[in-house]
């Protein structure tokens, strides 16, 4: 998995509904490079998060269709540009123009109702 850092806090686990995905703009040095701003996706189950950067691997496009607004069909992410279907655990590209490739993993926790990225 890349090593990514946050500069900044990332959201309430409430601020995102059960069974659902959205965006957060953050600040990141991703593998220890100079911080910037990009997007995350944050999927939540229940108490649990998962999170990757918001970029198709296929063309470096945003994965969302709005701004926080996913295509989601059973345990699945959808790319709103080109259809290429992600599993949401472990982001492995199952369908699509970018088969067998991944969304960039990027390690989140759950702690006192807040989301963290992991050390």
């Amino acid at each position: 998995m890349d090593t990514v850092r946050a500069i900044q806090p990332l959201c309430r686990l409430e601020e995102i509904p059960d069974g659902a995905a959205t965006a957060l703009d953050v600040t990141l040095a991703v593998d220890g490079g100079v911080p910037e701003r990009t997007s995350l996706i944050v999927l939540r189950h229940g108490a649990q998060v998962q999170g990757y950067l918001n970029v198709c691997p296929h063309t470096g496009s945003r994965l969302d269709y709005a701004p926080g607004k996913f295509l989601l069909k059973s345990d699945t992410l959808i790319c709103a540009v080109h259809g290429a279907v992600f599993k949401q655990t472990g982001g492995l590209c199952v369908a699509g123009p970018c088969r067998g490739e991944h969304l960039r993993a990027v390690a989140l926790r759950v702690q006192d109702g807040a989301v963290h990225l992991a050390p």
